[in-house]
């Protein structure tokens, strides 16, 4: 039996994920035909298919369904055991690194830690601020501590509850804005009996905020008769259409708190409060022991009192 290489776990947990050679290949900044071969060679080290290639696209095996989960753990595991060893050698300053998504990079996470300073004698802070699906492939594969979003109890999720867990640190709510008319009213109203003309403007399928969109059983009607016109992983792009009045967006409300209140932007269904979502902000981090920073971090926010707005939210 030859050597298995980190880099095969690491290439199978991103196949697993797309299910997609070339999405996956692209993921790992690698050739298709390069990553073929790694993933080929780590079903020969194990001596059984992974994965059932087809004309239909690429599933896992049963076998396959076992080692993801089994891998994903281990990646996790040996990024965290570099960090920790760099930093008892005094090789790294303690650091705490958090995924967020675009929204609450720019609105819920500044204030969320400047309004904490105690935190800072625990290390310093990075950032990293991509989509839903990016920041939850990288808390999988073991590149960050924790995980700042966006959350709704029927939301899908990629991290697996048993190895990941979540505390609620924030409330927002999804509001369906656009640009006003002359009279203050919606340029694009909405109601019970929508406008086939109403222009949508919609979430990514990388998007935690298109998940929890298309989760929410009253709104399916409403966008099911409008008309789709443009498609975006960020909220921020969808705030400037819908400010320039291109047409109707759900955004969450501290994104668009201060266009509220200047007038740039009103709801668009004032009438119809189901078409209004509350939501969560909630911190995820790993089952798995975290670095001793770390885990006080989490130790400071999981005995904290609720924050204002922050009310669970019913499935």
């Amino acid at each position: 039996m030859g050597i298995m290489d980190l880099i095969w776990l690491e290439d199978c947990v991103a196949l697993a994920d797309t299910l997609n050679f070339s999405r996956a290949a692209e993921l790992r900044h690698v050739t298709q035909p390069a990553f073929s071969r790694r993933i080929r060679a780590l079903e020969e080290w194990l001596g059984t298919p992974l994965f059932k290639r087809s004309r239909q696209g690429v599933q896992l095996t049963p076998a396959g369904e076992h080692f993801r989960t089994q891998a994903t753990a281990l990646v996790r595991s040996m990024h965290q055991l570099r960090s920790e060893t760099l930093e008892v050698a005094g090789r790294s300053a303690p650091s705490l690194t958090f995924a967020a998504t675009h929204a609450l990079s720019f609105t819920f996470f500044p204030e969320w830690i400047r309004g904490n300073p105690q935190l800072a004698e625990l290390g310093t802070f990075k950032l990293v601020s991509d989509t839903m699906r990016a920041c939850e492939r990288m808390m999988v594969q073991g590149g960050s501590q924790f995980l700042l979003c966006h959350h709704h109890p029927r939301m899908r999720l990629m991290l697996d509850p048993a190895q990941f867990r979540s505390v609620l640190v924030g409330g927002d709510v999804l509001l369906p804005l656009c640009a006003p008319r002359e009279d203050g009213g919606p340029r694009w109203p909405l109601g019970e009996r929508p406008n086939a003309k109403t222009a949508y403007l919609g979430y990514s399928a990388d998007s935690g905020l298109g998940r929890i969109l298309s989760g929410h059983a009253p709104l399916a009607p409403v966008i099911a008769k409008a008309t789709p016109v443009f498609t975006s992983d960020l909220a921020a792009t969808l705030l400037a259409m819908a400010r320039a009045g291109d047409g109707v967006a759900w955004l969450p409300r501290s994104l668009a708190a201060r266009d509220l209140a200047d007038g740039r932007l009103v709801e668009a269904a004032p009438e119809a409060p189901t078409l209004r979502i509350p939501i969560e902000i909630r911190l995820f981090r790993p089952v798995a022991r975290l670095p001793r920073t770390a885990e006080a971090l989490w130790e400071f926010f999981a005995a904290a009192a609720p924050v204002p707005g922050a009310e669970p939210v019913a499935a």
